[in-house]
């Protein structure tokens, strides 16, 4: 692979619209990052859980401040690698102009990583599998092909977002959002389909990256830009190498971040947050700093400042440094896997800490269970209903679902797609809302 491939401002659905002129191309990832953060589907991540539920006393990160704080992080590892390149060989901007335009790209990627998740967190994604391999929708498997039924048994949020980005939905016009395929390469952490994922012995097929509706267009931006082949049936490509920095900044902010925010709930003293974060901090004048400090809060800050700093260090290098066998699909492992000690075993710490006190805590497993039954209770309702449409009971829930959501092709697969559209683009919030209204646990008011 070769960065000036790689770098392609060619256009989802408006391909032909790009004259190649790369002076004019040095604003196109600039927009991709202005149409990510106006969209509706970015908007709804304020309302979607990340770790904690969302409460209305302490502010704890939701799927949306996730999402711009690893922008941040992603654009930061832009650049540095950027200005890596641009001191080892002054010409770069004359013989890749398109490079000092990283930090942007994997800034986009960053933003849109997410988009594809469902509501409560993690376990969204459990429950859309869930409905299909031990609930009702066991029903559907004679129903799709083996490949399809592959990406209804594995709900996958990576490949969701590419859908989201992608897909043409009805009355929205051609293109989705019409991103650069830069962009849209660098979001997809695991390029093979469905059938081929959770093969954890490579990194680009632990889980999946497109659904079968979706598999002709990721070939087509794949091939444009140059991506490893691995094999045709099923579809699998080596990464992006911009893919690496944006999973870096993710991986980054979500081990860092989630301590803080599990203090500020008091899951987590800010003695033990001291003991995690401090070593990360590389700084021998910080604890005298720290002592003349009298907030917790803007203890942690300042340590969670130190330690992001720290990171990004440690994986920009790591990047630059094996460069090489990333170019040529080489590289086997993520790069936080990657970087120097004593700093990667204290990562490997403040993981299974994470395990064991944070996502295992008492209110974030409470609203993972109810994820379950609110996504299975609104997949019962609108598959059936949208697949079958027979009685009146049908045609009213059919009436809920709005009509970008609809299609006119008949196949179940697709049909099950766009109900699967709705659902997972419900906040929290409205989830639990249509749960209640359709089941009749409350009843809508006219207000």
């Amino acid at each position: 692979m070769n960065w000036k491939k790689l770098l392609s401002a060619k256009r989802w659905g408006n391909e032909d619209r790009f004259a190649g002129n790369e002076k004019e191309a040095r604003s196109e990832f600039q927009r991709d990052y202005d149409r990510i953060i106006f969209s509706s589907p970015f908007r709804r991540l304020q309302n979607k859980t990340q770790v904690f539920p969302l409460p209305g006393s302490v502010f704890v990160h939701n799927r949306l401040t996730h999402s711009l704080e690893v922008a941040s992080v992603g654009r930061s590892l832009g650049t540095i690698f950027y200005n890596r390149m641009k001191e080892a060989d002054p010409n770069i901007d004359e013989t890749c102009p398109l490079l000092v335009e990283v930090g942007n790209i994997i800034a986009s990627a960053c933003l849109a990583h997410d988009l594809g998740n469902p509501a409560f967190g993690h376990s969204g994604e459990s429950a859309i599998s869930h409905y299909f391999t031990t609930g009702d929708g066991k029903i559907y498997k004679d129903r799709v092909s083996e490949a399809q039924w592959e990406d209804l048994i594995n709900f996958e949020g990576n490949a969701n977002a590419l859908r989201i980005l992608t897909h043409a939905f009805a009355g929205k016009g051609t293109g989705g959002f019409a991103l650069t395929y830069a962009t849209l390469a660098s979001i997809a952490k695991y390029p093979c389909a469905a059938v081929a994922g959770h093969d954890r012995t490579n990194i680009y097929t632990k889980k999946y990256g497109f659904f079968q509706a979706e598999q002709s267009g990721f070939k087509k931006i794949a091939e444009e830009m140059g991506l490893i082949r691995v094999q045709d049936e099923p579809l699998v490509y080596k990464r992006h190498p911009l893919v690496y920095l944006v999973e870096a900044a993710d991986d980054i902010c979500y081990n860092i971040i989630d301590l803080e925010d599990a203090h500020r709930l008091k899951i987590l003293s800010y003695e033990e947050v001291e003991s995690l974060l401090l070593p990360l901090c590389n700084d021998v004048k910080l604890p005298a700093r720290l002592a003349e400090m009298e907030d917790d809060d803007a203890k942690i800050t300042l340590m969670r400042a130190k330690s992001i700093s720290t990171l990004i260090g440690q994986c920009s290098q790591v990047f630059y440094d094996n460069q090489e066998a990333i170019l040529n699909g080489d590289f086997n492992v993520s790069l936080m896997d990657a970087i120097h000690e004593p700093f990667l075993s204290i990562m490997k710490y403040i993981e299974r800490i994470s395990i064991k006190k944070i996502y295992n805590y008492s209110s974030v497993v409470q609203i993972e269970v109810a994820g379950y039954k609110v996504m299975g209770g609104l997949l019962e309702e609108f598959i059936p209903a949208y697949l079958n449409n027979e009685s009146k009971y049908h045609k009213k829930l059919v009436e809920l679902i709005p009509n970008q959501f609809k299609t006119k092709e008949t196949d179940d697969y697709t049909k099950i797609l766009c109900v699967l559209d709705f659902v997972s683009g419900m906040t929290d919030i409205y989830a639990v809302e249509m749960f209640r209204k359709i089941k009749g646990i409350s009843f809508p008011s006219m207000s």
